[in-house]
């Protein structure tokens, strides 16, 4: 069984709480469709905080993987959060009020990348050799 770098598990968590917070971001928005007026709006609302649920939910299922050194969730965590920098970015340039939120969120994000692709934290995805593999054709 391979140690697990103590970098690796902090990004872990960082994921683990970036899915966490959009489930429950998903949540409010849902709850808040009981806010809007027009059959359209409420409908348009309720999509959108389900999406945010189970985007969040994946996140969550992602970080699972991670925790396993699963090569797999290491580039859907990096697809999926450079999806999201980018959709911070467009934030930030659209809407003077989220700036501050949106910046740390790529930070936290950047590092996220960082560790899982670069060395000690990449070497924790590395496949594993099949211990004993040599024994059994004895």
């Amino acid at each position: 069984m391979r140690r697990r770098p103590v970098i690796v598990t902090l990004a872990i968590v960082v994921v683990y709480v970036s899915g966490l917070g959009n489930a429950a971001l998903g949540l409010l928005i849902l709850l808040s469709r009981y806010d809007v007026q027009g059959d359209a709006a409420i409908l348009t609302v309720s999509l959108l905080g389900a999406g945010t649920i189970l985007l969040g939910l994946l996140t969550v299922a992602i970080a699972s993987g991670l925790s396993r050194g699963s090569r797999f969730a290491r580039i859907l965590i990096t697809v999926y959060f450079g999806i999201q920098i980018v959709l911070h970015v467009l934030t930030i340039v659209d809407a003077d009020t989220w700036d501050v939120t949106a910046t740390i969120q790529i930070v936290f994000e950047l590092l996220v990348i960082a560790v899982v692709w670069l060395p000690p934290g990449a070497r924790f995805f590395r496949p594993v050799p099949a211990s004993g593999a040599g024994a059994a054709a004895s």
